[in-house]
């Protein structure tokens, strides 16, 4: 198993790309920290998922926009299971607007969750890591949209071009401490947040016809991603961005 022995926290890990991805972690023999908001029988399909298989998990309630409850979210994964080997930043908001309407307080709620959320909980966990002394993984689940504008969703993308340049930057200043920090890009995932689109067939069809492999990516091939920038096998890689999008941005011409 490629993380065993590992201690891994999840952001956002109740559904979508972040509960495959805290599954597959299990699966590898990581214990996971699930990381969710919302009801407290949020991440219970997730605890079941790892459970199956006897897997270790605990889950933790937190908005990770809070220092406070990031805080606590390091503790509790320490005093669970002893300390702290990755952290996958993946909690996100996404609200669609013209730019000239866009609402204020939605821009705040999307870069407090998008962007303050991974800058506080890669600060706390770098500590950690830092204290330990045995290097660790921090991996944020960015998007194509770092990259690749999207008219109408002008805060998101600034959220995740934002996040982008965060990477880079602690990538370089926690090298000494033999911390990695690596981005995944996702286009588009079959998953909740893409629920309006999956609703429309006329925008199904004219968003598969921007992606070279014409379908859906699918949470359980970030989570493989995710596995490989987690394990020892990427002790060499930081600083960059893996984009995982069925060939959308070569086709887009952005680069």
């Amino acid at each position: 198993m490629r993380l065993e022995n590992k201690v891994a926290i999840v952001t956002g890990a109740a559904t979508g790309i972040g509960q495959a991805i805290a599954i597959r972690f299990a699966r590898e023999g990581a214990s996971v920290v699930i990381d969710y908001i919302g009801k407290p029988d949020a991440p219970a399909q997730t605890e079941k998922a790892i459970a199956s298989f006897g897997g270790r998990s605990i889950s933790v309630a937190t908005d990770v926009s809070k220092p406070d409850q990031v805080q606590e979210l390091i503790a509790r994964a320490v005093e669970a299971f002893g300390k702290l080997d990755i952290v996958v930043n993946n909690a996100g908001v996404e609200k669609k607007s013209a730019f000239v309407d866009y609402p204020l307080e939605e821009l705040q709620k999307i870069l407090d969750v998008n962007l303050i959320g991974p800058f506080l909980v890669s600060q706390a966990a770098a500590r950690q890591m830092i204290l330990q002394g045995q290097g660790g993984r921090l991996i944020n689940i960015s998007s194509v949209h770092e990259d690749l504008p999207m008219p109408t969703n002008s805060a998101y993308c600034a959220s995740k071009g934002g996040l982008r340049m965060l990477a880079r930057t602690i990538a370089v200043e926690l090298a000494k401490d033999k911390i990695t920090v690596n981005n995944i890009g996702p286009g588009a995932v079959y998953t909740p947040i893409d629920a309006d689109v999956e609703a429309k067939p006329e925008m199904e069809k004219a968003l598969m016809g921007e992606i070279p492999l014409n379908r859906w990516g699918k949470p359980e091939e970030i989570a493989g991603l995710a596995v490989y920038l987690a394990s020892d096998e990427a002790g060499y890689i930081t600083g960059s961005t893996y984009f995982i999008d069925g060939g959308m941005l070569r086709q887009s011409g952005s680069y």
